[in-house]
Parts: structure tokens; sequence; C-alpha cells
């Protein structure tokens, strides 16, 4: 498996078996640079303008934007739970979905723009990710500190930051990834990666928390 981050809360997880996975397509009024992102399957966790620009993407990939179980390809399994984008139960920015997508042995949650704790249902359910894509930057969603949290009650064995303030998105009211990686020991964390390659094998040789460059 392949990953890359193409920006804010979008993902590209291509499988062995050439399935791309796209979650949260950002559009052009997220500050990003669109990219040529081709799916067969695209994830939207809520329907805000940085989170649902299918139109975007190149082919048309089955979309999933309600909670439920899916087997959109052979060999993927994916389901979407409900959860908030805030911390007072959505009456502020609604609801969110966090998908797990389990395929080739692995366990990959993307937490969309979760605002609040986890509860102990939504943790019985992606728990243990070999992969958690994470919300860091706060306001919108959860903050650094809280992420670092939720990280570790998953019990996430690599973690992927997004949802953080960068260059492309500086005037939005979020903080960068660094509150989030303080957390961590430097020797745990690989900054500036342009693409991640996950096996189940390989996993105790990957590292704790993962920074792509977003400027390639």
């Amino acid at each position: 498996m392949l990953i890359r981050h193409i920006g804010h809360a979008e993902f590209l997880i291509e499988t062995e078996n050439a399935v791309r996975i796209v979650t949260d397509p950002y559009d052009a009024g997220c500050g990003y640079p669109i990219r040529s992102v081709g799916a067969e399957i695209a994830l939207v966790s809520h329907h805000h303008h940085d989170h649902d620009a299918v139109e975007n993407l190149q082919g048309k990939p089955v979309i999933i934007d309600q909670a439920g179980l899916y087997t959109p390809a052979e060999g993927v399994r994916i389901t979407a739970v409900r959860g908030y984008h805030d911390d007072e139960q959505g009456a502020k920015r609604g609801e969110t979905l966090l998908f797990l997508i389990e395929t080739e042995g692995l366990r990959i949650v993307h937490l969309g723009d979760l605002g609040e704790m986890l509860n102990d249902k939504q943790v019985s359910i992606l728990h243990d990710p070999d992969v958690l894509m994470i919300p860091v930057g706060g306001f919108y969603t959860i903050d650094g500190r809280q992420a670092q949290e939720t990280a570790a009650r998953l019990n996430a064995k690599v973690i992927l930051p997004m949802h953080y303030r960068t260059k492309y998105n500086a005037e939005w009211p979020i903080s960068g990834p660094e509150v989030f990686l303080e957390g961590y020991p430097n020797e745990e964390v690989c900054e500036g990666t342009e693409a991640l390659r996950v096996t189940k094998k390989d996993m105790m040789c990957q590292p704790k928390v993962v920074l792509f460059d977003l400027n390639s």
C-alpha cells in the first residue's frame, strides 16, 4: 500500500491491486493547489467545500458519504461511523464521518473533521489502526493535545497529522502541527516524506508519526 498526503484532509491510498481510495478531496477555496488525482473510491466525511470536491477527481469513483458498512471493491471493506464536527453534539458545525478502511490485512482510520473526543462505541470500532489520519489544527477540529490523547486511546501504530495550518491556508484560525509533534520524541517523527509505503509485515519498522512534504 502506498499513501500520499495531497493536502489538508485529502489522502490518496493505493492498494497493491491498484484500487485508489481518496479521502476528503478539497476544492480551490481551500488554498491548496488542485492536484490531478484519480480514484476508484472517494470518502467524503462531510459536505463542506474543503472536504467534498469529488468533481476534481479523475474517473468515476464510488462515493461514500453516509454512515454504514461498504465493500466498494474486492478486498476492500469500509466502515463509516458518525461523529461530530464540534464539541457541542454538532450544534455548531454538524456531523462528520469517521472511516475505517480494511484492506491488505491493514486497518486505516481517517477521522474526518472530528471536533470532540471519541466515545467508547467509536473507539470499539476504530481501535488499533495500523495507520491513523487525524486532524491536529484545532478551532474547527480537535487540537494537537486532544489528537495526541485520541491517537493513544486508539493505540495507533503510525500517525499522519492532517488539517493544520500551512502556507496555503495561513489565514485560517488553525494551528500548525507543532503542538501535536511536541508529544513525540524527535526519533519517532519522520518529516518531509513524499509517500509512505506500508505493508502488514513492515509495521514494526515504520516511524510513529509521519509529516508529509506538502510543497512537492
